[in-house]
């Protein structure tokens, strides 16, 4: 991964990254608001070697080095029982020898016999208060500690040269500091967390992901990629509604693809399916039927997921009087084929007990075969290939499939298993779709829809041709002309921009199918008869 990578899964995971940034930051905050401040309270001394007063200057060289020398050790003895007892018996603190040594720091300054306590407590003048004591309790240990046995007197001498004054700002917290700390870490946790779940996450979301997924072992190519439409539900076909947006170019250039997989035996059955249910199958199922009939053509769609049927309910159509019904012999096909506004539709039926078994008889061969006679496309919509093995079981009846993926949910090794388990029963598959990509991820959702759009300039066209026609009929200036009324008139029946609409589809059966369809689907069931259609 270069720079480019890193920052697009950075793009990606910005709600991730926002949301720990803030929460680092909202744990900085209350860190600062809940924590006790503490105050630090600090004492300067100097440490000077006493000798007699003819001294030279090479002996007060060699005492200085002694002194420094000496000073760091003495930063040891500050915070020894030597001197914390004492003040904790002096100031009567409750608290332990100890307890006060951990608040105690003593630091030499280098090459100096500058030496400083420190005292970190949670009162002001409590500290200050604590700070002398110890110094005072300090130059004493020290002198007692350099005096030899047979002197009276030190030749070590520590001065206080500034006491300890009462801190009137607390030392911790540190509201900036402690904001930015928990800003910076709560970002670099989020920068960790997009990463790794970026390196973890094996779904496909890009079609140029999908097509080095495939080409590592081998797979059909990537016919086309599908632009998510949160929409899609309450308008499943994209020609209706916005018949230039980028979902229904999506599906142009998949059925121009479709066209061009095998220009000499161009596949005329198409099953659709995907590797696991709720990737988009049926929504691409029914919008591919709608593209294939925009160009003129036939087209007939047909549910054959009897497990879960979704076209009748996706189009609002009569879903209980389907194939299961013609597989078992209560009615002809052309009785139950449904429009849908540009396309027929033969819905799933009843769902029965036995669907794989139903999918691998010989009647519905018979059904897809006459469809095929009739129609020129026919589009198959089928279950899933990994739950179950109705998918695969017609196999032999279709053309080709056409498997679809779900952007940032299909897993590599999920399509690597849906098309091993098609060509274990020797099905062709023609391609692949990546279905609800993201136009900001995905690089082949080109935005040709919103630089393409038809432009259409009628008014002012329309305009121009009435100003025309009102000065070629000077006579009559209290009356519009013809053509001027014609103008208003179209101008006020279409605005700019707009196309003719398409045939609804969804918008209810053909009147002459829906009678008899909806009386079929009315009809009580005869188990008797189905149960002998099945077993032949």
């Amino acid at each position: 991964m270069d720079l480019r990578d890193y920052l697009r899964v950075l793009s990606r995971r910005w709600r991730a990254i926002t949301a720990l940034t803030l929460l680092g930051t909202a744990a900085g905050v209350l860190l600062t608001y809940t924590a006790i401040p503490e105050y630090r309270a600090t004492s300067k001394l100097f440490v000077s070697l006493h000798g007699g007063t003819d001294a030279d200057t090479a002996q007060l060289a060699q005492g200085n080095l002694f002194t420094q020398a000496r000073v760091r050790s003495y930063a040891e003895v500050a915070t020894s029982p030597l001197v914390t007892r004492h003040v904790v018996k002096q100031l009567k603190l409750k608290m332990s020898p100890a307890a006060l040594s951990s608040k105690i720091s003593a630091t030499a300054q280098p090459d100096t016999v500058l030496l400083q306590l420190t005292v970190t407590d949670t009162g002001a003048a409590r500290a200050a208060r604590i700070s002398n004591a110890v110094a005072e309790r300090f130059t004493e240990v020290i002198r007692g500690l350099e005096r030899p046995i047979d002197a009276d007197s030190s030749p070590v001498r520590l001065s206080i040269t500034e006491p300890a004054s009462v801190p009137g700002t607390p030392f911790s917290p540190r509201p900036a500091t402690n904001i930015a700390l928990g800003l910076l870490a709560g970002l670099i946790l989020g920068a960790g967390f997009a990463l790794a779940r970026e390196t973890l996450d094996s779904s496909v979301r890009t079609s140029k992901a999908l097509t080095d997924a495939l080409a590592g072992f081998g797979g059909p190519p990537v016919l086309g990629s599908i632009v998510h439409d949160p929409q899609a539900t309450s308008r499943p076909v994209a020609l209706r509604d916005d018949m230039h947006g980028l979902r229904a170019e999506g599906f142009r250039r998949l059925r121009t693809c479709l066209q061009f997989v095998d220009v000499d035996r161009p596949p005329k059955v198409i099953a659709v399916t995907s590797p696991l249910s709720g990737e988009g199958k049926t929504s691409v199922a029914v919008n591919l039927a709608a593209t294939l009939a925009e160009t003129g053509a036939s087209v007939c769609l047909v549910d054959t997921d009897l497990r879960r049927p979704s076209t009748a309910r996706t189009l609002g159509l009569i879903r209980d009087a389907g194939l299961t019904t013609a597989l078992i012999g209560r009615a002809e096909v052309q009785q139950l084929l449904q429009s849908a506004g540009s396309f027929s539709v033969l819905t799933s039926g009843a769902v029965p007990p036995n669907p794989t078994e139903l999918l691998g008889s010989a009647q519905l061969k018979s059904v897809l075969r006459s469809l095929a006679e009739k129609f020129d496309h026919v589009v198959v919509d089928t279950a899933p290939v990994l739950p179950v093995a109705d998918a695969s079981v017609i196999a032999s009846e279709v053309d080709g499939y056409l498997l679809v993926v779900r952007a940032s949910r299909t897993s590599r090794d999920q399509v690597a298993e849906a098309l091993r388990a098609l060509r274990h029963v020797g099905a062709s598959v023609v391609g692949t779709v990546l279905n609800m990509a993201s136009p900001k991820e995905d690089r082949g959702a080109h935005g040709y829809a919103y630089e393409y759009r038809p432009q259409c300039h009628t008014t002012g066209r329309f305009a121009r041709l009435a100003r025309l026609a009102r000065i070629s009929r000077p006579g009559r200036t209290g009356r519009p002309s013809r053509l001027a009324r014609i103008a208003r008139a179209v101008r006020r029946r279409r605005s700019p921009g707009t196309a003719p609409a398409l045939p609804t589809p969804g918008g209810g059966p053909d009147a002459r199918l829906a009678a008899p369809v909806r009386a079929l689907a009315e009809e009580a069931p005869r188990p008797v008869a189905v149960e002998r259609s099945v077993q032949s």
